[in-house]
């Protein structure tokens, strides 16, 4: 369990990471050299497992609640994507963000009466 002087940082980092990563999403792409022609599922994935760690910091006692929260943003986001001229929602995207929420599956493991 997260340090409790950590939980307002944490919550004030993930709530203004929220949007700010929303808003990017929706913002054309930018030119990035691409190594692997799935580089843009591991950083969906890293993002939604930074994401994920930075929710449990501020929220511990809402694993799941967190988990099911961030599934739905990511689709979302995919969702939004489809309404702008320069991204394209992709339903791997989501699925990759589904994967780098595998991180908190210990925590929901560990303790799945504390997490409805």
């Amino acid at each position: 369990m997260p340090h409790p002087s950590l939980k307002f940082p944490a919550r004030l980092l993930f709530t203004v990471a929220l949007p700010l990563f929303f808003w990017l999403a929706l913002l054309p792409a930018p030119d990035i050299v691409q190594i692997v022609s799935w580089q843009d599922k591991v950083e969906h994935a890293l993002l939604f497992a930074a994401l994920a760690l930075l929710g449990r910091a501020g929220w511990p006692q809402r694993t799941a609640a967190l988990a099911r929260g961030l599934l739905v943003y990511g689709a979302a986001m995919e969702v939004a994507q489809t309404f702008t001229p320069t991204r394209v929602g992709d339903p791997l995207d989501w699925l990759a963000d589904a994967i780098g929420l595998l991180v908190l599956l210990p925590a929901v493991l560990r303790h799945p009466h504390r997490n409805a």
